[in-house]
Parts: structure tokens; C-alpha cells; sequence
């Protein structure tokens, strides 16, 4: 099931660039609901659709966080990208 909110986030988080990466609290603010960072990371959890980068979703203190295919692979495709994690 696809809420509004759901909605809102994977359309925010396909828009994020190679190279660029956004926090889960920028996402969920830019959604609509700045409290629901953990919500935005449950989201990207469950997302396998390779059109949605959500490897590019970041915590707030810079430390990548989770990732649905590894943590290590997500630190691995942000690097390929030029992104320093």
C-alpha cells in the first residue's frame, strides 16, 4: 500500500543526483512531515525499485545508515559517485 506520504518520498528521493546525497530528516521535511525521518529510513528499507536511489538517502551526523543491500555496498556506490562517506 502507497500512502501520500510514501508517495512524496520516493518522488523526492529519485530526484537526488549522482554524486549528491540528502539526509532522512531533509527528505522527510521536503514529504511534508519534518518529524518523520525514521519513516523516510523504513521506506527506504523496503524500496528494491533500482529507479529510486536510495542509497543516496544519508543520517544526519554523515554516516550513511542503513541500506536494504548492505551497508557496505551503499558506502561503495556513494564513493563510485564521488561522494565521500
Amino acid at each position: 500500500m502507497r500512502t501520500d506520504f510514501k508517495t512524496r518520498v520516493l518522488k523526492i528521493v529519485s530526484k537526488i543526483r549522482r554524486g549528491q546525497v540528502m539526509t532522512y530528516g531533509q527528505v522527510a521535511k521536503l514529504a511534508g512531515n519534518p518529524k518523520a525521518a525514521r519513516a523516510v529510513g523504513m521506506i527506504m528499507n523496503k524500496n528494491f525499485d533500482r529507479h529510486i536511489p536510495c542509497h543516496r538517502v544519508i543520517r544526519s551526523d554523515g554516516k550513511a545508515g542503513g541500506y536494504n543491500r548492505g551497508v557496505k555496498n551503499k558506502v561503495s556506490k556513494l564513493r563510485s559517485e564521488g561522494v565521500e562517506i
